[in-house]
């Protein structure tokens, strides 16, 4: 579905990504782990368009979209919830959710779709009338992951989904990933609890200093003695 080919990315004279590459098959969760700094969120980021390749491709269904605006892209099927939400604080959680699908012309389908998130998150439902910035920090994840799918995405970018969450909440939010997962969306995964993303996961990338350091299925880096000491804690 999905392939990033050499990418090159700088934010000014600074080379954040160094000719890296990977790819996402349809169906998949595929996780993307590394220490802060090391280039996970500008791989997202570029692959959004929010910030433009030096070099390399991005390959989405075929098509080199390496050039493609930001907005093209969520038409196109790839939708993002943000490291650190950002939900628009100031507007309802109905509010959030029908931006998520401002390309979109359908408006039954639209509300259907925010019926649908309610099912999927009931806490969204009861709130939707309140303003997004009043809501916790676990209620403002689930806004940010409704709003991206919102757009009905192929493939979702989840930056961060666990961010300053409760350890109940985070093993909450990693089930829901599995659900959307299972029900047809792709899901490419950035998250510093690799633990948990190892276990959801079917393949992963390590990325350390804007290079792919190691590759292989979430069980396989999950047994790794390597990343047991960088990335699991024992």
């Amino acid at each position: 579905m999905f392939e990033i080919r050499d990418l090159v990315v700088h934010y000014g004279v600074i080379q954040a990504l160094k000719s890296i590459s990977l790819k996402v098959d349809e169906g998949e969760i595929v996780t993307l782990i590394g220490a802060n700094g090391a280039g996970k969120t500008t791989t997202l980021r570029a692959i959004s368009g929010i910030i433009p390749a030096t070099s390399g491709s991005i390959i989405f269904q075929g098509e080199d979209i390496t050039k493609a605006k930001a907005p093209a892209r969520v038409a196109m099927g790839i939708s993002q919830a943000p490291e650190g939400r950002r939900i628009f604080a100031e507007m309802t959680v109905l509010e959030n959710l029908e931006l998520g699908a401002y390309l979109r012309t359908d408006k039954a389908a639209v509300q259907a779709d925010v019926r649908n998130v309610y099912e999927r998150f009931p806490i969204l439902g009861d709130r939707r009338k309140q303003l997004a910035g009043t809501l916790s920090g676990g209620e403002q994840q689930m806004l940010a992951m409704g709003r991206a799918l919102m757009s009905r995405p192929k493939i979702m970018l989840l930056d961060e989904p666990s961010m300053g969450l409760a350890p109940m909440l985070v093993s909450n939010i990693f089930s829901i990933i599995r659900e959307i997962n299972k029900a047809g969306t792709t899901v490419l995964l950035v998250e510093q609890n690799a633990r948990m993303a190892l276990a959801i996961t079917h393949r992963a990338y390590v990325i350390e200093t804007g290079r792919i350091v190691a590759s292989g299925t979430g069980e396989e880096l999950a047994k790794s003695d390597e990343i047991i000491k960088a990335y699991l804690g024992n």
